[in-house]
């Protein structure tokens, strides 16, 4: 089968197509042929420094396709179903490739109003975007909640799930996307290029943030007494936590984790039309060197997607 591999760390241009034997799912697993998998920010930190792996791996934690084969124990799936999800991670999953293994527990069947394109987008970037709102800052009815890079793949995610548990939600993008936030159901835009966000958006519950770096420093200043700020960027925030302490606030680096329940979840909310996935671009496997360079950028708005040809 096809997949993508890498010669050595570096830029766009170490990602290569290669010949590999098709996997075998093991026990408790599925194997699953892939339609689409997504471009993630962290598979371009895997393909340049290893990430928290520190080597070369096949690169790919997205996933929307259909069963090939069931191995041993599993009764929920059958070949045919439709699935996504988001296997593994932190260790390798390799989905960009026409076959992939996952741990069955770590897929949901895929909702029937996402085509595989869009369910290929909604598995990493909707796992962090839950366990950020939900599961860590445990987002409330009322609650102030501001979501950095709200247009993004995880931020627009984000906005969608903070205001279906009734929340007033703020976000920051640049002017080319604040149309798409508002029919998202943002209730404040904020131009990060033009006002500083701390003076727009005080006294709030939480604070979501992929940025990181300034950002996070200066995201505790908004918070109200005991607010939180959830860091997405890197390890290396984990720093704020200290600094929230000493504030009366709280703070703290997530790592999204496989996770069969949030992934219904989601599931949920795209049936009863609380969700939905944008997609910015479409590339064929082919062309993953290009859609690196795109997420590169941080102008997408949603998803890049690479669709996968059988």
């Amino acid at each position: 089968m096809r997949a993508i591999g890498q010669d050595g760390f570096g830029g766009p241009e170490v990602l290569r197509v290669v010949e590999v034997d098709r996997p075998q799912p093991g026990i408790s697993e599925v194997l699953v042929r892939v339609h689409a998998t997504a471009v993630n920010p962290t598979d371009l930190w895997h393909r340049t420094t290893g990430g928290l792996l520190g080597t070369t791996v096949r690169l790919g934690w997205d996933v929307s396709g259909v069963v090939e084969e069931t191995g041993l124990g599993v009764t929920w799936l059958r070949p045919g179903d439709e699935v996504f999800g988001m296997p593994r991670l932190p260790e390798a999953a390799g989905t960009y490739a026409d076959f992939v293994t996952s741990p069955a527990r770590h897929l949901a069947r895929k909702p029937a109003r996402l085509s595989h394109v869009e369910a290929a987008g909604l598995g990493l970037a909707g796992l962090t975007a839950w366990q950020a709102v939900v599961d860590t800052a445990d987002v409330q009815p009322g609650q102030r909640v501001l979501i950095h890079a709200a247009a993004g793949g995880v931020g627009h995610l984000a906005v969608q799930i903070a205001k279906s548990r009734g929340a007033h939600v703020i976000g920051t993008a640049s002017p080319a996307k604040h149309d798409l936030l508002r029919d998202l159901g943002a209730d404040e835009v904020i131009d990060y290029t033009a006002v500083k966000f701390e003076d727009a958006a005080t006294d709030l519950d939480a604070v979501i943030d992929p940025i990181g770096g300034e950002y996070g420093p200066r995201s505790l200043s908004t918070l109200r007494p005991g607010g939180i700020l959830v860091s997405l960027a890197s390890p290396a925030e984990a720093y704020l936590a200290d600094e929230a302490r000493q504030q009366g606030r709280r703070a703290g680096f997530l790592l999204v984790q496989p996770d069969h329940a949030g992934l219904r979840s989601l599931a949920d909310l795209v049936d009863k039309g609380d969700l939905r996935v944008v997609v910015d671009t479409v590339l064929p496997l082919e062309e993953v060197a290009r859609a690196h360079e795109l997420v590169a950028t941080g102008r997408s708005a949603g998803k890049v997607v690479l669709t996968v040809a059988h």
